[in-house]
């Protein structure tokens, strides 16, 4: 089963470095691996459409790159399903959205670990990709790799936020991300996600991830957003989403093309 990046730079306490793609195509993954930038590529499934194929086909290309692992971002609803059927197809890592409590998390980190004893999970064996679908199922080493699986929970809510220590506190949650747009409707604030007393959540949630030795992981656009998080002592991001990235650029050059045009 293939090493997974992700786990092993957390394990020995370096950053992290991942991008956002939006689109599943496979052609994505590997462009982003040939530049050699990036620890781990996100797939964030609950924006884009998908089949099982694609997914299938999103861990393959990862594949092609040893030094670069993978996520998905799993959605509310039938996130069981989503979670195993990514870890299935070579997805090696997990983002859970949506999240109110901390029994809500409890039973995210269930769903990845395998149904051992030990590991307290109901996950079972599978004839996936993941294992050569023949070769080790229901083996040692996937067993293993299920128990290994990053785990990484959105604060989005605010449920999450009063539950936030009780949260921190669980076995197997590895990171935590802010998320500004969902905690602002929760509070009754849609559309206010830079508010500044929205933003201070974020750092009190950074703050104390910090203390309680979970690592926070802040979504950026752009590395120069993430100085300030630097500062604070955040060694784990994702920037940049590909969509987002044809947007602004399309918008940036085509304006300046019109205004080009417009002048002769």
């Amino acid at each position: 089963m293939k090493n997974n990046r992700l786990r092993e730079l957390l394990n020995e306490g370096k950053p992290t470095l991942g991008t956002h793609v939006i689109t599943p195509w496979p052609g994505i993954v590997e462009v982003i691996g040939h530049s050699g930038a990036f620890d781990y590529v996100e797939y964030v499934g609950e924006y884009s459409p998908f089949s099982l194929e694609q997914l299938d086909n999103f861990g393959r290309a990862i594949e092609l790159f040893p030094n670069m692992s993978s996520m998905m971002k799993v959605e509310e609803q039938t996130r069981g399903f989503i979670a195993t059927r990514a870890l299935g197809a070579g997805i090696q890592n997990l983002l859970f959205t949506d999240c109110r409590s901390a029994e809500e998390v409890r039973q995210c980190i269930r769903l990845v670990r395998s149904e051992t004893p030990e590991a307290g999970g109901i996950h079972g064996c599978s004839m996936r990709r993941n294992v050569g679908y023949v070769l080790e199922a229901g083996s040692e080493a996937w067993a293993k790799a299920m128990d290994e699986v990053v785990i990484a929970i959105m604060i989005e809510k605010k449920g999450a936020m009063e539950n936030l220590e009780e949260i921190l506190s669980i076995k197997g949650v590895d990171m935590v991300q802010f998320g500004p747009a969902d905690y602002s409707i929760s509070i009754g604030k849609p559309g206010q996600g830079k508010d500044l007393g929205v933003q201070k959540i974020q750092r009190d949630m950074i703050e104390l991830a910090l203390k309680k030795g979970v690592a926070p992981r802040v979504e950026a656009a752009s590395f120069e957003q993430s100085k300030l998080y630097v500062e604070m002592g955040v060694r784990h991001f994702c920037i940049g989403t590909d969509l987002g990235i044809i947007y602004g650029w399309c918008r940036q050059q085509g304006e300046s093309m019109r205004e080009l045009l417009a002048s002769v």
